[in-house]
């Protein structure tokens, strides 16, 4: 078993489909501090590609991802202020 981050923020976004589970993760990450971690639960497939993109988009760091039982976890790291 992996050790899972340690989440500062929890944005749960189950049962919401594209693309508002992204519209709601872009409004989250600016709320919190740069370096926090943030937790976001799932249960649209479209973010196993819409969150690594919207990551790599904006330079946030996706320390891990996985599926449960039709749910999907991800933590994002919120990337530094320049």
């Amino acid at each position: 078993m992996t050790d899972l981050p340690k989440a500062d923020h929890l944005l749960d976004v189950k049962g919401l489909f594209c693309p508002e589970p992204v519209m709601m993760l872009h409004n989250k990450i600016r709320d919190i501090d740069s370096g926090q971690v943030l937790e976001v639960l799932a249960t649209d497939p479209a973010t196993l590609r819409d969150i690594p993109k919207f990551c790599t988009f904006l330079g946030h760091e996706l320390l891990h991802h996985c599926e449960e039982d039709g749910s999907y976890r991800y933590w994002l790291r919120k990337q530094a202020a320049e």
